[in-house]
């Protein structure tokens, strides 16, 4: 036996849907800042210096490598989040579809 589907509980995972909609906006615009960041990179002079933010300083970097590296790691982790993010957004599309379905045969 299956509880009666709710407007109010379709429009919860509404929202949830959305919400991780937007998780998913902020996470793309991140690696695509990521992206654009290792290109201007791999882009300059290694004989120019290179500056990171730290706060209210800008602070040059002594090892142009450790920065490449700690970069792609931040992308590499915030891919993995976002695959996660895509998988339970499919899931909870899914689940919403479903409620729908149900509360119009009510």
């Amino acid at each position: 036996m299956t509880d009666k589907i709710s407007a109010e509980d379709i429009q919860s995972v509404a929202r949830e849907l959305q919400i991780i909609r937007n998780q998913i906006q902020t996470l793309s615009n991140q690696i695509n800042e990521y992206s654009v960041t290792l290109e201007a990179l791999s882009n300059q002079d290694e004989n120019r210096s290179v500056f990171r933010s730290f706060g209210n300083l800008l602070l040059e970097v002594d090892d142009r490598k450790l920065l490449i590296n700690e970069i792609n790691d931040a992308k590499s982790t915030i891919e993995n989040h976002l695959m996660v993010l895509t998988e339970k957004e499919e899931s909870t599309r899914k689940s919403y579809e479903d409620m729908v379905q149900a509360f119009e045969m009510e």
